[in-house]
């Protein structure tokens, strides 16, 4: 019976050079949220029919995003590999906006705060849509499942 979803979700911690609080806290929402309700299904069709759960490693390696896909029982399955280029745009635009909201909380009216979140927002989201059309033919995601995907690759861009 197929079960399309993650159930448990890792960044590979040697790409990962520098977190702060506010960073470490946004990736531990993301997966949190992610573990609680997603859809993720790869769509190459395995010997056996397995079709989920599925325990996934992120991971980025010579300008490339390698999502490793594995069984309940962490045998590998697969390993889909994207380029990254069409997402630096995206990811720069979501550091500065996050940058600005986080300086915002710390010191501008409620109604500048909310304009700010409604800019990262936005940007959050089109880069979701991306995510989405980059993954269509190798593994089928729902909206939010790749909202918190995407959060994570910005975690696993941050170089200190």
């Amino acid at each position: 019976m197929a079960d399309p979803r993650i159930i448990d979700i890792q960044l590979d911690q040697r790409t990962i050079l520098w977190r702060n609080a506010d960073v470490e806290q946004e990736r531990r929402i993301a997966i949190f949220d992610l573990l609680e309700d997603n859809h993720f299904a790869p769509q190459r069709v395995h010997a056996d029919g397995y079709a989920g759960p599925y325990k996934v490693v992120l991971r980025v390696e010579d300008g490339r995003l390698v999502i490793e896909i594995n069984r309940k029982d962490d045998t590998p399955l697969e390993a889909i590999i994207l380029g990254l280029g069409r997402f630096r745009r995206p990811i720069r635009e979501y550091f500065a906006i996050c940058d600005s909201y986080y300086q915002a909380i710390s010191n501008a009216s409620p109604q500048q705060i909310e304009t700010v979140d409604m800019a990262r927002r936005a940007i959050h989201n089109d880069a979701a849509e991306m995510l989405k059309e980059r993954l269509e033919g190798k593994i089928e995601v729902d909206f939010d499942t790749a909202r918190r995907l995407f959060t994570l690759i910005c975690v696993l861009h941050i170089k200190g």
